[in-house]
């Protein structure tokens, strides 16, 4: 029976005690801020939008807060070698810490979360300055990640109580990126059912779909997910663990260098995903290699008609993916920092709801090729 269910009949099984309206920022913590805003703004096309460090009276911390359509991310580093922030660089590198979502009340929030099992992260507080209050709580999920409920129905500030806006001179044009699709998590071995079963019971999530290892393989590695999604659908993570393969997944390497487990991706949608990965490339953003030729020769005949010319997504290694709803189109990038961990998908949905899992062998093949330059795999 499930199999006949769309992804928006099993979105609608989700008992909907944490109602979530989207993802409110992510927060990286990261070992020099400043140099990485100016890397979000100059690759990615993010704008400057507020600050906070010593200058707006916060003394442990500089944080940059970006901003492109309605995707928020915020660039967080430790001043001194003692502070939290500094450990997880220490042991993570540059990685994201916080899952912020924005719900309509923090403090509910997090007594039902907490209540169902969920690891208090931060205790509800609400924060204020002249352009109202913010009310804000977290709990923990995977590894040292962390899920803050964000509630700003009474602020009309720039970002939130102890930031300033930031004004600068140098505004590179947006790449065209729109908003968070979703968060990919890995885990380790035997933690994707943990993890889903905590997603159920902790946040009211359902599982809307499922790969295992048959589906997901090359003939070296294979890895299994699970992809989790509220209510409403706005907030999907999709969690994966290695699975037994000839040599080292890219989930294990992942785990390897990330030390431990954290969010391997971060999807981002464009309306034109052609323009936005041109614009991506002219700045440096580096991708994945591309598929074989073969590939885009037989895609009419896996995937059907689309709108777009077959040459352009061929020329810059765009995949292309269909369910019964429709189709999507995707691409990743290389890792972002030098350690083989975070990396971007970019993805236009044209109908499709799904994951793109007829691109999977190709994308792995891909990772396992900067894998083997690497020496990992």
């Amino acid at each position: 029976m499930s199999q006949t269910l769309t992804f928006a009949e099993k979105i609608a099984k989700a008992p909907d005690f944490l109602p979530i309206n989207g993802t409110d920022y992510i927060e990286f913590y990261v070992g020099n801020a400043k140099q990485a805003a100016h890397f979000y703004k100059t690759a990615f096309g993010f704008q400057t939008l507020a600050y906070a460090g010593p200058e707006t009276g916060v003394r442990d911390r500089s944080s940059y807060v970006l901003q492109q359509g309605k995707i928020r991310i915020v660039l967080t580093t430790a001043l001194k070698s003692d502070s939290p922030i500094a450990e997880h660089v220490k042991k993570h590198g540059d990685g994201v810490k916080i899952l912020a979502l924005w719900v309509d009340d923090a403090y509910n929030a997090f007594e039902e979360t907490t209540k169902r099992g969920g690891k208090p992260y931060a205790e509800p507080v609400t924060i204020s300055d002249a352009h109202g209050e913010v009310r804000m709580s977290g709990i923990y999920t995977y590894g040292e990640t962390v899920h803050m409920f964000i509630e700003r129905k009474n602020y009309n500030g720039a970002f939130m109580p102890g930031y300033e806006p930031m004004k600068s001179e140098y505004n590179p044009s947006d790449a065209g990126l729109l908003y968070v699709d979703h968060c990919v998590g890995n885990v380790g071995w035997n933690r994707m059912l943990p993890t889903v079963k905590w997603y159920e019971e902790v946040m009211g999530f359902v599982n809307i779909l499922s790969f295992d290892d048959k589906q997901i393989n090359t003939e070296y590695s294979a890895l299994m997910s699970k992809v989790m999604s509220n209510g409403n659908g706005y907030s999907k993570f999709p969690i994966n663990e290695p699975a037994e393969g000839k040599k080292k997944s890219q989930i294990e390497e992942y785990l390897d260098f990330y030390e431990g487990e954290g969010v391997q991706h971060i999807a981002v949608a464009t309306a034109d995903i052609v323009k936005t990965v041109r614009q991506l490339k002219a700045n440096g953003v580096e991708f994945l290699s591309a598929p074989p030729e073969t590939y885009y020769e037989m895609m009419p005949e896996r995937v059907g008609k689309i709108d777009e010319s077959i040459a352009p997504l061929q020329e810059l290694g765009i995949l292309v993916d269909c369910d019964e709803e429709g189709y999507l189109l995707q691409i990743f990038t290389k890792p972002v920092e030098d350690r083989p961990t975070l990396f971007f998908e970019i993805i236009q949905r044209k109908g499709a709801q799904s994951f793109g899992a007829g691109n999977f062998k190709a994308l792995f093949e891909s990772l396992e090729r900067e894998q083997a330059k690497r020496g990992n795999l």
